[in-house]
């Protein structure tokens, strides 16, 4: 398997999509875990060795994520340190954004947390620096096989994932049921997606917009280069963005963007996704957004009973895929390594946790955590999991930045917002992109 690659349509977690089938995501904040009163959770063996220990740990742990998962996370924390009293945590969580300047920082200053939620686009680069650790110790006995191998770089097994996550949109169902259009059928197509986008504007008005524009998102371009066979936009380590297909599509964003169909610059750049003021399709100002499938609790949570989902648009081919939502790696400079690895493989394993857990992170990729959860699923859960199963069927391949490309998507994003400002045309914004390319390959050689 070529490093950071993961053939997603053949590697589902079948096991966990197949229960499901059967049984029918910001604040910002930091804390420590006290002690807490004992729950009826079953330890795995190696967990129950960790009780056995007295000696204190205290256990950093960093994550991002919406408010639900923060408040989720917390809970199991609590749960954890009721069965090993001897183990505190000292959490930190916060949203997306500058999560990764943070930890790289804490890296430098030798002051990185133990436990570290990761994400696919940094891996590579943090595997070669050596700064996480080999997590092959741990019982994933119970895990997807397939979805495991998301995590290993060159045969390692150096980040634990912890679910899986359809990307598509979210919309709100309530207002287009006002204006009375059709909602968004799944598996439409990028002619139904304008096609739809004039229609809705025609009826909002002047300070309401169909779409939230993401297009400074790699992800939103990297699922339009697929939905037209054009292929990934990364190819053996490479950046290979189809020079004539972004063009058109980035032209097509500033009719877009001219006709008040996704949203001007000035909302854009202060859009802030799952934020209950700032995410521009929970305060109002525009319709629907692109979204991963483990962010449907979330967003309902913000507005409940407002949002429908579907999947992206699609031309020759689909454009979405399935990735793993997120992981947890262990800093491998940790004096407490083995104690953040047993952590790990309780948070994987154990059935009460996942409980507390639910879908925040995605479909768990333990199958009889899945089992568990089945019977209780909240309608956002099946939500989730429904969005997941309508993509499934024709995902694309899911391919992960290559190592060293991790700060990449941060530079495409200031990129096109010059094309949003007027200040670059597309061919001078595709000129920039490649020689930016060219500087990461040169990076990486070195």
């Amino acid at each position: 398997m070529r490093e950071g690659i993961l053939p997603m349509k053949k590697r589902l977690l079948t096991a966990a999509v197949s229960l499901v089938v059967m049984a029918s995501l910001s604040a910002c904040g930091s804390s420590s875990e006290p002690a807490a009163t004992p729950s009826s959770s079953v330890k795995p063996a190696e967990t129950q060795k960790a009780a056995e220990s007295t000696a204190p740990v205290k256990l950093r742990i960093v994550w991002w994520g919406s408010q639900e998962r923060h408040d989720a996370t917390q809970k199991a924390l609590t749960q954890y340190t009721a069965l090993h009293p001897n183990v505190t945590f000292e959490s930190e969580f916060s949203g997306w954004d500058g999560y990764f300047d943070k930890l790289g920082v804490q890296f430098a200053a030798k002051n990185a947390p133990d436990i570290i939620q990761m994400d696919a686009a940094y891996l590579n680069e943090y595997v070669a620096r050596n700064l996480v650790a080999d997590l092959g110790s741990i019982n994933v006995a119970d895990m997807d096989k397939g979805l495991l191998e998301s995590g290993k770089v060159g045969g390692k097994l150096y980040a634990m994932p912890l679910g899986t996550a359809a990307l598509g949109m979210a919309y709100d169902k309530n207002v287009i049921e006002k204006l009375g259009l059709k909602a968004p059928a799944w598996d439409w197509s990028w002619d139904d997606y304008y096609k739809f986008g004039q229609e809705a504007k025609a009826k909002l008005g002047k300070d309401k917009y169909v779409y939230v524009d993401q297009s400074s998102d790699l992800v939103d371009y990297t699922a339009y280069q697929l939905s037209q066979g054009k292929g990934q936009v990364y190819t053996d380590n490479k950046l290979t963005i189809d020079k004539a297909t972004w063009i058109q599509y980035m032209t097509k964003q500033a009719e877009l963007r001219k006709a008040g169909i996704i949203t001007p610059p000035d909302i854009t750049v202060t859009d802030k996704e799952l934020d209950p003021k700032q995410d521009s399709v929970v305060n109002g100002t525009a319709l629907a957004r692109h979204l991963f499938s483990n962010q449907v609790g979330s967003i309902s949570s913000l507005k409940p009973d407002a949002f429908g989902f579907t999947t992206l648009p699609k031309s020759a081919q689909s454009g979405g895929w399935l990735k793993p939502g997120m992981f947890w790696s262990v800093n491998a400079g940790s004096k407490q390594q083995e104690e953040a690895k047993k952590f790990v493989e309780w948070f994987i394993n154990d059935q009460e946790a996942g409980k507390t857990l639910g879908l925040t992170r995605g479909i768990p990729g333990n199958a009889k955590v899945v089992s568990t959860l089945s019977p209780n699923f909240s309608a956002a859960d099946k939500t989730s999991l429904d969005f997941i199963n309508k993509v499934a069927p024709n995902a694309q391949k899911f391919v992960a930045e290559p190592q060293g490309w991790g700060n990449f998507k941060a530079d495409y994003k200031k990129i096109v917002e010059k094309l949003m400002f007027d200040k670059a045309t597309p061919d001078q914004a595709y000129d920039e992109l490649m020689k930016k390319a060219k500087e990461y390959d040169d990076a990486v050689k070195k």
